[in-house]
């Protein structure tokens, strides 16, 4: 469910999107409930929280920027969600100063686990926000993505130094604190205490493809959407992913 206004930004959230909503009608069906309590951590200004709320979900936004959550506020209000989207200030760490525990049907948890400073604590606090039955959905920074993207780029020490580091960092000047691989990702999910449903590589070849091409070659952009997806569940491609992707289940969820 991409946003038909931004069609180069439905390459980054197609995959994610398409788990997501399944997910959600999954736990609709299971719940016989049409609205879910959705929780979004580091959620921003909404990319994520305001097309779930058009689904009909009421969801929390947790976020430490006072910036974005104005965005978001305003977000929900332009969409029509403002009844159904609430913003609230805090992070992963102090999770339950500002949210329930045991509280949500879904959890999203993107672009977290780079900054925290202790993932598998962080992981812990996401998960335990989750109802007895529920189902999290987690982004992060792949580590191959990096190295292949520096290396494409002429940096070959950089990627050789991402590749070694133990963050996935290429350098001093790298903004993202922490990378992972799929292994490492799923040991988190399943240290947590959940099952994992499914993993899938997010903008494989998306950041790779020089945007001049997307944009004038007719057809481009809905063949290169249709290759993000049919690569996605291929697990060849999850150690060039830029982004991983993992769903996990609560073991009553799985079994639901």
């Amino acid at each position: 469910m991409s946003d038909p206004l931004r069609p180069r930004a439905s390459l980054r959230t197609a995959v994610v999107w398409e788990v997501l909503q399944d997910a959600l009608d999954r736990r609709v069906k299971a719940t016989g409930r049409q609205a879910l309590d959705v929780l979004d951590t580091g959620g921003g200004s909404g990319n994520f929280a305001v097309p779930v709320a058009r689904l009909g979900h009421q969801v929390t936004v947790v976020d430490p920027s006072p910036n974005a959550l104005f965005a978001l506020e305003r977000r929900a209000a332009e969409a029509g969600v403002a009844d159904r989207v609430r913003g609230v200030q805090g992070d992963a760490h102090g999770l339950f100063d500002v949210a329930e525990r045991g509280g949500y049907d879904v959890v999203l948890c993107h672009g977290v686990l780079e900054y925290v400073d202790d993932p598998a604590e962080g992981m812990r606090n996401v998960v335990a926000a989750l109802r007895t039955e529920g189902v999290l959905s987690l982004l992060a920074a792949g580590l191959g993505g990096a190295v292949l993207a520096r290396a494409l780029a002429g940096h070959f020490k950089e990627a050789r130094q991402a590749l070694d580091d133990p963050n996935g960092r290429w350098g001093d000047g790298d903004p993202v604190p922490r990378r992972f691989t799929a292994e490492q990702l799923t040991a988190l999910v399943e240290g947590a205490g959940l099952t994992v449903g499914a993993v899938h590589g997010v903008r494989v070849f998306a950041d790779l493809v020089p945007g001049v091409l997307v944009d004038t070659e007719p057809g481009a952009l809905d063949a290169l959407l249709k290759l993000e997806e049919a690569a996605a569940e291929l697990p060849a491609f999850h150690s060039v992913a830029t982004q991983l992707h993992v769903l996990g289940e609560t073991r009553e969820a799985a079994e639901a």
